[in-house]
């Protein structure tokens, strides 16, 4: 089959519609921006997806990562305030904002914030001593993260974190360290002991006190129930020497021998009860005590038959013989 001129110069259009639609469609990932130059001119920047360009006039100029991105920083010797040398070792997260600035304001990202961070870091730790370099780490990663921020702004590039990995003081010095963290310890360790005695000391006194104020309370309670005893023995005492001090009024010498031998009997009785009794002393004159005895059997008949008449009040005394009263017999009458 032989091609006429117009067939050709329609499959030429066609071929040549298929490399321009090739050359001008471009398609952009995720995470991903691209410039776009025309003659070698900055034109625009393409996002994310199906992008159309013209063809042999624009072209692809810079790829730029827009995700947030890890900058390992190299570790570097670095003098404190004191003169002491120490190493330090970071880590940067940053991202792009603006791809054409990334692209085109700084020749190589990556190295710039390298060498922006480096710098910060010297001039920071620098300035502080030792001691604040290494318990103030998040004081220094907030002032690197802002100065180096605001310096890759023009870059469109924005620092999220600045952190310190680690930081690496003198052999000697970390042993000075040590010793000076044991030392700390120990002294701690003796405050802590020392406190504890203390506490100790403290409560067993308070243990004491309460028992000393306890003890004291029982003794004054019982003081003070001996002596509502004593008075209510006291009271019965005296009632009793009422009743006894009448009997003698109205019954004279017998009712003084009537008392005398119920309390010598009583005393016999308590005698014979106790478990250490062994041997009993009676008095020689047994014939008064028997007199006696009998002298009291006779007034408990008296008092029987007083009673059986009605009588409320003891005989009168008995009569004198020979001008002198009437004696009881017994043990404990006077001759």
């Amino acid at each position: 089959m032989t091609l006429t001129g117009f067939t050709i110069f329609i499959l030429v259009l066609v071929l040549f519609a298929i490399l321009l639609l090739f050359l001008g469609v471009k398609q952009v990932p995720q995470g991903w921006n691209y410039t776009v130059e025309r003659f070698g001119r900055f034109t625009a920047t393409l996002t994310p997806g199906l992008r159309f360009l013209v063809p042999f006039v624009d072209s692809i100029g810079k790829k730029v990562n827009v995700q947030e991105s890890v900058l390992d920083i190299p570790s570097q010797q670095v003098i404190s305030k004191d003169n002491a040398i120490v190493t330090v070792d970071a880590v940067a997260f940053y991202q792009v904002i603006d791809a054409a600035k990334a692209a085109y304001e700084v020749r190589d990202l990556v190295q710039g914030i390298t060498n922006l961070a480096l710098t910060n870091i010297r001039n920071v730790m620098g300035n502080m001593a030792l001691d604040d370099v290494l318990s103030k780490r998040n004081e220094i990663n907030d002032t690197l993260l802002s100065v180096i921020d605001h310096a890759t702004n023009a870059w469109g590039v924005k620092v999220l974190r600045v952190e310190l990995k680690d930081i690496v003081p003198p052999q000697d010095m970390v042993q000075t360290m040590a010793r000076q963290m044991k030392a700390e310890r120990e002294r701690r360790a003796v405050i802590l002991e020392a406190e504890g005695i203390r506490q100790a000391q403290i409560t067993r006194a308070e243990g004491e006190k309460q028992a000393a104020i306890l003890s004291a309370e029982g003794r004054r309670e019982a003081a003070f129930r001996d002596a509502e005893a004593r008075e209510r023995a006291a009271e019965a005492e005296a009632k009793a020497t009422e009743v006894v001090t009448a009997a003698i009024g109205a019954g004279g010498s017998q009712a003084i021998s009537y008392f005398l031998g119920q309390k010598y009997v009583d005393a016999l009785q308590a005698m014979g009860a106790s478990n250490n009794s062994k041997v009993f002393f009676l008095p020689v004159e047994a014939t008064g005590i028997m007199g006696t005895l009998g002298g009291i059997a006779e007034l408990a008949k008296e008092a029987q038959a007083r009673a059986a008449a009605g009588m409320t009040a003891l005989p009168a005394p008995a009569a004198q013989v020979g001008g002198a009263p009437a004696r009881p017999s017994g043990p404990w009458t006077q001759p």
